[in-house]
């Protein structure tokens, strides 16, 4: 078992805390995605995993075992960096094969080691070339392959694809997914990118600045945000978010008042807030209606006219913005008038904290976040 535990995790450069006390148990085998803005120390975290930070507080063990204390190169852990880090006189073979030599493994071994990872990501034709004679992608294969062939616990990639062009990064995600389901470790994947994070990841860690804002399945972060961070950065575009009071409560639902009009939204455990406590209200743009009658009415400012869709960027004429989706056929443009309706059943609420309000899901969206990981092909 390669389980990671990490425990109390401190990070401080001088004056200045980083990690402000991390605590995350990934389970071996996940693939898991460090997910958050610039600065909020995912990639720092990641290199203190690695060993390559000292801890300030905290601990780290990796199957069971104890490594907080241990040099990188006794960890057991293979990192891929974001820009490749390639030897640029070695061959792709010798590039892969480099650290088994400095351990001092036994030629055949790492002959059938690098054979081996070269047909697992198919570039056993390329082992030959030097990476000057190689695309973006083909490099960052030979760099995961390098990392492959150590065999580790634990894979760390430190924003693998940000270095290649959109298509190539949705080729990549593909087969990197395809490649942790045949090889079965644990990987963490260090992103600021939601899309790689929610369509790679059994797990993803969200963090703001230096702290964990939630962990969660990918679409349990979408559906049931823990908190006002949480709902404005998974999503894109993101929630909508607009002030609201409460105007009272029953066993199983919250109503809020909201410029003029009050909803009444299923919640399905305690909510405890009291009435005329501010709270804020948020709805996805997906699922803010234009409509005849509605909550709010607004100004479409622009109208983005995407195909498959349209994002309508309106101005409310109580104050404030929100972004609608509707069908790409919709007749809306900019100057146009409209009218917004929000679905009780499709809201969410915030206590003035900034915390979620357990609302309730139906029944085809929670089984949804609670559907059993798909096991992976045998073949």
């Amino acid at each position: 078992m390669a389980g990671l535990r990490v425990s109390g995790l401190r990070k401080s450069f001088g004056a200045v805390d980083v990690l402000k006390g991390i605590d995350l148990d990934i389970p071996d085998g996940a693939f898991v995605s460090f997910l958050g803005p610039s600065g909020c120390g995912k990639s720092t975290l990641l290199r203190c995993i690695a060993g390559l930070e000292e801890l300030t507080e905290g601990s780290i063990a990796l199957g069971g075992n104890e490594i907080t204390n241990l040099p990188s190169a006794k960890r057991d852990i293979a990192m891929v960096f974001q820009n490749y880090a390639l030897y640029p006189h070695m061959t792709v073979r010798k590039n892969m094969a480099f650290g088994l030599s400095l351990n001092g493994m036994k030629r055949d071994e790492i002959d059938r080691r690098v054979t081996d990872a070269a047909e697992t990501l198919r570039i056993t034709d390329l082992l030959a070339r030097k990476p000057r004679q190689l695309s973006g992608g083909q490099r960052q294969r030979v760099a995961i392959g390098r990392a492959i062939v150590r065999q580790p616990k634990l894979f760390l990639l430190d924003e693998p694809l940000s270095n290649l062009d959109a298509s190539l990064r949705v080729t990549m995600r593909a087969e990197l997914s395809a490649l942790h389901d045949r090889l079965g470790v644990t990987m963490i994947y260090v992103t600021h990118d939601q899309v790689e994070a929610m369509t790679l990841s059994d797990l993803v860690v969200v963090l703001d600045k230096g702290h964990v804002a939630q962990v969660g399945r990918p679409l349990e972060l979408f559906h049931r945000p823990a908190n006002l961070f949480v709902a404005g950065f998974i999503g894109s575009p993101q929630m909508n978010l607009l002030p609201a009071q409460v105007a009272g409560q029953g066993a199983d639902s919250i109503s809020v008042s909201l410029n003029g009009a009050t909803l009444t939204i299923p919640m399905s455990g305690p909510h405890p807030v009291d009435s005329a406590q501010p709270v804020t209200l948020g709805i996805r743009p997906d699922r803010l209606e234009i409509a005849v009658e509605g909550e709010l009415s607004g100004t479409v400012r622009l109208a983005e006219r995407l195909g498959t869709e349209n994002h309508l960027h309106i101005d409310l004429d109580s104050g404030g913005q929100v972004v609608v989706i509707t069908g790409g056929t919709h007749q809306a443009r900019a100057r146009d008038k409209v009218r917004l309706r929000i679905p009780p059943a499709d809201a969410h609420v915030f206590d003035a904290k900034g915390q979620a309000l357990p609302r309730r899901l139906d029944a085809a969206t929670a089984a949804l976040i609670n559907e059993p990981d798909r096991p992976a092909d045998p073949a």
